[in-house]
């Protein structure tokens, strides 16, 4: 592919950023996207009518953490934004404020008996950090001083409210470590569960640690764009689960980008998996050959953003445009907590 960014870039106007979920949430739009086929709406509680007995639907189990923190040195202010834990106990993380920072100042947040310390200043905003306590007394850290980190497209002016406590969590959250919610999950009801179960529709899950570069827009280069490392894991029966519906001819479905990009980093030649575990920075785009996943659920994407450069490769850069087009002229809703959309794979 070429380096242009033109075709992945489109005017949306601010008013269809959604800034709280469909309720119910089934309720959203679901649009259905073929290639060749003009996009066909519908809702998420249609979506069993879309899929086939046999397939396998994957979903990303992470449960998002309160990682934004204030915090001082001495008397200068750094805000932090978790990103994600490193192999030795140490985070990495975005800091405003962050040409202040060098190895071994000592950061506090209030009155809080948790400290951290700095390890390293990357340059670029990041560092990496290691806080005074682990497991459970740093989750308990993290829920007295910490905040959501929502992406800035939701207009908090006074912060995330309990409300986005609720509803900035998947009906699949499991294990602790996201800083964004895998967004395609908040759709899910246990009634639409019900529905693919009953349908004899398979569901397993995975584990994308979703980091705090996800759903930033490319702002160099495709070339020069490098894209944030992220913690995941398949499990042995999930593997399992995914090289048995391959032999059989069903689908796998993959609920959400992280979903996609966690399976095609642990897929081989011919789709199947073995367990896997460790980060991945897979860049998908234009010219890249999927090899597991089949069908893709998955929210509308920001413009010049390497996600939206992902469905292009997976359904084809006009297919996609097209249906955004659709998207914008008919009032659909976008981003964390807008409408969806389930994309057929272009051949």
């Amino acid at each position: 592919m070429t380096d242009d960014l033109a075709p992945f870039d489109f005017e949306l106007p601010r008013d269809h950023i959604a800034t709280e979920p469909a309720r119910p949430r089934d309720s959203a739009t679901l649009l259905h996207v073929r290639p060749g086929l003009a996009p066909d709406p519908h809702v998420i509680r249609d979506l069993p009518d879309f899929l086939r007995e046999g397939d396998l639907l994957i979903a990303n189990n992470t449960a998002v953490i309160r990682a934004q923190l204030a915090a001082t040195r001495g008397e200068a202010k750094i805000g932090l934004t978790l990103d994600r834990i490193l192999a030795d106990g140490s985070w990495h993380a975005l800091a405003r404020n962050s040409r202040k920072l060098k190895p071994q100042d000592v950061l506090h947040f209030g009155d809080d008996v948790v400290t951290a310390t700095v390890v390293d200043n990357e340059g670029d905003g990041a560092v990496s950090i290691r806080f005074s306590v682990e497991g459970d007394d740093f989750d308990a850290f993290l829920e007295r001083v910490g905040a959501l980190a929502l992406p800035p497209y939701i207009n908090r002016p006074f912060g995330p409210t309990k409300q986005d406590d609720a509803d900035y969590r998947t009906i699949f959250s499991q294990h602790r470590g996201a800083v964004a919610a895998p967004t395609a999950g908040l759709h899910f009801t246990p009634e639409v569960l019900t529905a693919l179960d009953a349908k004899g529709i398979q569901r397993r899950t995975l584990t994308l640690h979703v980091g705090a570069g996800t759903f930033l827009p490319v702002r160099s280069t495709i070339a020069e764009h490098k894209m944030h490392a992220e913690w995941g894991e398949i499990d042995e029966e999930t593997a399992a689960a995914i090289n048995e519906t391959r032999a059989r001819g069903g689908r796998i479905v993959a609920v959400g980008t992280t979903s996609l990009r966690l399976l095609e980093s642990a897929a081989r030649e011919d789709g199947t998996v073995a367990p896997w575990r460790g980060e991945t920075s897979i860049f998908i785009k234009p010219g890249y050959r999927f090899k597991a996943v089949d069908v893709l659920m998955t929210n509308f994407h920001l413009p010049r953003s390497t996600l939206f450069m992902l469905v292009c490769a997976f359904s084809g850069t006009e297919t996609m445009r097209e249906a955004y087009a659709y998207a914008i002229a008919n009032g659909l809703r976008f981003y964390s907590y807008g409408d969806a959309c389930l994309l057929e794979r272009a051949p």
